[in-house]
C-alpha cells in the first residue's frame, strides 16, 4: 500500500485506468480543506458543526460555545471541496445566527480563482502559471545590499541586460531605500532616480515588463506614462491618498504590500496577536479600498511584506504558512532576498552571504505556488525555480 502525493493523484488515476471524467469527482473527494472563518455566533457555529457531521465532515469551534457561554467562536471548517458544496446547500435557507454570511464566504472561496495574467496599460502580460522572477534594481546609494545599486544608466541597463539574459520576468526600480531606520528623500529627488531610469529600460528593452517600487502618486503617475507596467507600493496605498487614483487612471496592476508603520520605525519591537490573521484582514480592507476608487480587482498582486514590520518569528511564520495567503486568490508576490532574518537563521550572516538561504526561501516559495519571488540575484534564482517547476510539471502530466 502507498499513500500518493496530491500533486501525483491525477498521474496515478490514469495508471489505474480510471475514465477520465471522473477525475474531477475524485479531485473533489481526495483532500481536507482546513477552512477558518472567524466571529462566527456561538449557535452558528453550532449549527455549522452538527451540519458538517451530517455530511462526513467536521467542525472545530470553542469548547464553550456547545452551550453558548461564549457570545462568539471562530470555526475550523475539516471537509472537503465536496462536503462544503454540500454544507452551501444547507445553509440556503438558514437565515439566523450570522449564517448567511457564512454561506457567502464560504461560497466566494469556492467559486474565486486566481488571475491567470495581469495585464500593464501597455499591453504587456505576466502569465502565472509558474513562479514568476522579479530583479531588484536600485537607482539608490543607501538600499541594504550595496551590490544592488546603480549609480547611472550604463550600469542600469547593464544590470538588466544581465537579468535579462538570466530569465528574469519583471524588472523592479525602485529609487526610494525603505531599508529599516530609512528617512524617504524628497518627491523630486525620487522622480530625478526613477524616470531617467524607467526610460532607458523602456527604449532600450521593450517587452520585459517594468515595476515601479514607489508610494507616491506623481512618481508612479511620470514611470507609467514612461512605459512602466506596475506599481510595487510597500505601503499599501497609505501614504499617499492620491497613488489609489493614478493606479485606476491607468488601469494599471499593483502590488499590495502589508508594513507596520513607516521605514523609519517599523522594526522598534513589532507585535502581532497573531501575524497571518492581522495580514489577512488588512488586505481584504486593502482590496476593498483599491476597487472602491477603481482599481481593478484583477489587478490586484498582494505582498505580506517580509522584514516590513515584523520580527524574526514573524517573517518564518509567514513563510511557513503561504498556502493561507494563496486561498486569497489573488496573485502573491514574496521579496526576502538577503534580508536580515536570513542573515539570523545562517548565524547572523551579513547581506553578502545570505544567497544560500535566499534560494532556499525562492524553492519553498516555488514548491508552494507562489506566483512572483523578488531577488536581487536572477541567476541563481532562475535556476532554482526552474528544477523545482521542472519537478512540478511532473505530477501535471
Amino acid at each position: 500500500m502507498l499513500e500518493i502525493s496530491r500533486e501525483y493523484l491525477q498521474v496515478e488515476m490514469e495508471k489505474v485506468g480510471a475514465h477520465s471524467a471522473s477525475f474531477p469527482i475524485f479531485e473533489r473527494k481526495a483532500e481536507i480543506i482546513p477552512l477558518k472563518i472567524y466571529d462566527v455566533l456561538a449557535p452558528g457555529a453550532n449549527v455549522i458543526k452538527q451540519e458538517m457531521l451530517s455530511l462526513g465532515g467536521d467542525a472545530v469551534v470553542h469548547k464553550n460555545a456547545v452551550d453558548c457561554k461564549v457570545e462568539r467562536s471562530d470555526v475550523i471548517l475539516l471537509g472537503t471541496r465536496k462536503h462544503y458544496e454540500a454544507l452551501l446547500k444547507k445553509l440556503e435557507r438558514a437565515d439566523y445566527f450570522g449564517l448567511q454570511d457564512v454561506r457567502k464566504k464560504l461560497r466566494d472561496y469556492l467559486e474565486s480563482k486566481k488571475p491567470a495574467y495581469i495585464e500593464s496599460p501597455w499591453g504587456r502580460r505576466i502569465t502565472f502559471d509558474r513562479t514568476r522572477l522579479m530583479g531588484i534594481i536600485n537607482v539608490t546609494p543607501d538600499s541594504f545590499f550595496a551590490r544592488s545599486r546603480k549609480e547611472d544608466l550604463e550600469q542600469v541597463i547593464k544590470a538588466a541586460s544581465e537579468m535579462i539574459e538570466n530569465g528574469v520576468d519583471i524588472i523592479d526600480i525602485g529609487g526610494l531605500s525603505t531599508r529599516p531606520g530609512s528617512e524617504p528623500v524628497e518627491e523630486e529627488e525620487e522622480l530625478k532616480r526613477v524616470l531617467p531610469a524607467v526610460k532607458a529600460l523602456r527604449e532600450e528593452f521593450s517587452q520585459v515588463p517594468i515595476s515601479v517600487d514607489t508610494y507616491r502618486a506623481k512618481v508612479a503617475e511620470k514611470a507609467l506614462n514612461a512605459g512602466a507596467d506596475l506599481i510595487n507600493d510597500i505601503s499599501g496605498l497609505q501614504f499617499d491618498e492620491n497613488l489609489v487614483k493614478v493606479v485606476a487612471e491607468y488601469k494599471a496592476p499593483l502590488v499590495l504590500m502589508h508594513i507596520k508603520g513607516t521605514p523609519k520605525d517599523m522594526q522598534k519591537n513589532p507585535y502581532y496577536d497573531d501575524v497571518v490573521r492581522e495580514i489577512v484582514e488588512y488586505f481584504y480592507e486593502r482590496i476593498d479600498f483599491a476597487v472602491s476608487f477603481g482599481v481593478r480587482p484583477e489587478n490586484i498582486i498582494l505582498d505580506p511584506g517580509i522584514g516590513f514590520g515584523k520580527n524574526y518569528e514573524h517573517n518564518l511564520e509567514i513563510l511557513g504558512r503561504l498556502k493561507e495567503f494563496k486561498s486569497l486568490k489573488k496573485p502573491l508576490l514574496i521579496g526576502a532576498s538577503r534580508k536580515t532574518f536570513i542573515g539570523k537563521a545562517l548565524g547572523d550572516v551579513p547581506p553578502e552571504e545570505r544567497l544560500e538561504g535566499t534560494l532556499a526561501v525562492t524553492v519553498l516559495c516555488t514548491l508552494n505556488g507562489v506566483d512572483i519571488v523578488r531577488v536581487h540575484d536572477v541567476k541563481e534564482n532562475r535556476r532554482a525555480i526552474d528544477i523545482v517547476e521542472a519537478i512540478k510539471c511532473q505530477g501535471r502530466l
